[in-house]
């Protein structure tokens, strides 16, 4: 059975690279185009094109959606040659498709892989999020605190005012007053359109990113994704899914999930340890977009393994002709 082959990280890892790469690849010609639907889909093309030369049983657990919306890479599809490791696979073939639509920054490429039944099935539902980054006591901060009482004792865990911390928010109407709370500590807040798993990772390197704490409702399936990428680079996330309707009380259900209030750490999102990899489409904070010269395109991928800690920033230069 393949799912009794032991899941080699470091082996895999390049592989995992190249996965993120190709996807980047693929839709840098639709950076700035305006047609969100076709760069994501040249992403997910790419994507499942190189997953499937893995030597691998691959799973897609955190994908583009259900069988009858995506596709491709939809949740449950198997991926791979069928002839390695059972893994679980969580991906965003293209993690921001408004931002590279429109050449905004932030936009990556994202994927972790972990042995079979090492992450979370979250549903296709909103999750409640809070991250904050490494070298901080377990529940520092959490979601049953205040906004308020997040940015308190944030500062007080940093031996600083509330003043200097900065938390960073998804730009939503339903955010607003969480919005309005975290400016009457006097902390600042930088918002973002799109793009809640970069979002989070900046948290991790908050000297680089200047971000301290990520906080606010987002896609259930990125935080799961988010998890993963802190597992590797250290830091702590709390999840817990909310739900508008039965629908997707529903899709949860199907998930397995039976305690619907749970409140998930990272480690009860991600169990087991994963690799991780996200490839910059437009330039960030945390890795700089595709570069063009003649000939040449030039992607900077972001390659982790929370087993040793390992961050690699592999640089590849392709030629286009």
């Amino acid at each position: 059975m393949p799912t009794s082959v032991e899941f080699h990280d470091r082996m895999l890892s390049l592989g995992l690279a190249r996965v993120s790469e190709a996807a980047a690849i693929a839709s840098a010609d639709l950076i700035g185009r305006g047609d969100e639907k076709a760069a994501d889909q040249a992403a997910v093309n790419a994507m499942r094109e190189q997953l499937n030369m893995l030597d691998i049983a691959g799973v897609v657990v955190i994908g583009e959606g259900e069988r009858d919306e995506a596709p491709m890479l939809f949740i449950g599809e198997e991926v791979g040659t069928g002839n390695g490791p059972g893994v679980d696979i969580a991906l965003d073939p293209l993690e921001g498709t408004t931002l590279t639509a429109k050449d905004m920054p932030n936009a990556l490429t994202v994927i972790a892989m972990g042995p079979r039944g090492s992450m979370l099935h979250a549903p296709d539902v909103y999750m409640d999020k809070l991250a904050i980054g490494p070298g901080f006591e377990t529940d520092v901060v959490t979601l049953e605190m205040s906004p308020v009482e997040r940015v308190n004792a944030l500062a007080i865990a940093k031996g600083c005012k509330p003043s200097d911390i900065t938390v960073c928010i998804l730009e939503r109407p339903r955010h607003d007053e969480m919005i309005a709370q975290v400016r009457s500590t006097g902390a600042a807040i930088r918002l973002i359109t799109d793009g809640d798993v970069a979002g989070v990772m900046h948290c991790a390197e908050a000297e680089t990113t200047g971000i301290d704490m990520y906080m606010g409702s987002g896609g259930a399936p990125e935080g799961v994704l988010a998890a993963a990428a802190l597992k590797c680079m250290g830091g702590q996330i709390y999840g817990r899914l909310t739900f508008r309707n039965d629908d997707e009380r529903g899709r949860a259900a199907k998930a397995g999930i039976t305690d619907l209030d749970r409140i998930y750490s990272r480690d009860e999102m991600v169990t087991q340890d994963v690799i991780f990899a996200a490839t910059g489409v437009t330039g960030g904070t945390l890795l700089p977009g595709i570069q063009r010269e003649p000939g040449w395109l030039t992607t900077e991928t972001l390659l982790m393994r929370s087993k040793t800690g390992s961050v690699r920033r592999v640089q590849y230069r392709n030629p286009t002709h």
